[in-house]
């Protein structure tokens, strides 16, 4: 088996409903599973790992999928290696990486996916398929005892990728500059990923799908526009 993943910027366009963008792509990826495992740990404003798993239930609802939270098992390990399908929502990086070390399961998933079980990231559950959780926008609400992530692509992403507000006199700092800071101190390549874009993984291809470009960053070069459609297996 190989790997059989979506990494995808958001759970939700505007105006539209909770992974309402995805549901075709998603009816095809969990085509052979009849439940997906959630992982809430990530938690949006501070929701509970209930709520959260009921608002994910509705969505997957409509592809015939039922969905079962993590914290509904007594062993997550195991939960994990019986799991059809994976989903891991967004909200925020750093809690989501204390949780999945905390709880022990962080090399476990990245094993599970890297055996083909169909996998889901949204936002910071796309954050965590990277080398290192590094590039995200998150506030460090909590204090994870690594940074390094599942490394199921090799390179680190910056879902929810903005562009430079040129007319904007409150501008603040872009995320351009955020990713060369990264860069001073490390040279992992960076994919800015907008709103309504996603990997595709299979295997050892990774191919950027969506209707819009996604901006690479590599260091020490002029960031680069990449366009829906393009491999960027190559990418070290």
């Amino acid at each position: 088996m190989s790997k059989n993943a979506i990494i995808a910027s958001t759970s939700t366009l505007h105006g539209g409903d909770y992974l309402e963008y995805l549901l075709p792509e998603l009816g095809i990826h969990f085509k052979n599973c009849k439940t997906i495992l959630f992982i809430p740990f990530a938690r949006p404003s501070g929701i509970t790992h209930e709520e959260y798993t009921k608002k994910v239930a509705v969505a997957f609802a409509k592809i015939g999928k039922e969905v079962n939270g993590i914290h509904e098992f007594d062993d997550y390990s195991t939960a994990i290696k019986n799991a059809e399908g994976i989903f891991t929502g967004g909200g925020n990086t750093f809690l989501l990486v204390a949780q999945l070390y905390e709880n022990k399961i962080m090399n476990l998933l990245a094993e599970m996916v890297q055996s083909g079980i169909p996998y889901l990231g949204t936002s910071a559950g796309s954050n965590i398929c990277g080398l290192t959780m590094q590039t995200t926008n998150d506030m460090p609400i909590v204090y994870p005892p690594s940074f390094k992530t599942l490394g199921l692509i090799p390179f680190n992403l910056n879902p929810h990728y903005l562009d430079a507000d040129v007319q904007s006199k409150h501008m603040g700092e872009t995320r351009e500059t955020r990713i060369k800071e990264f860069h001073s101190f490390n040279s992992i390549p960076v994919l800015g990923l907008r709103e309504g874009s996603w990997l595709e993984v299979k295997g050892d291809t990774i191919l950027l799908k969506g209707n819009l470009s996604a901006r690479l960053f590599l260091q020490n070069q002029i960031p680069e526009e990449i366009v829906s459609g393009s491999d960027l297996s190559l990418l070290k």
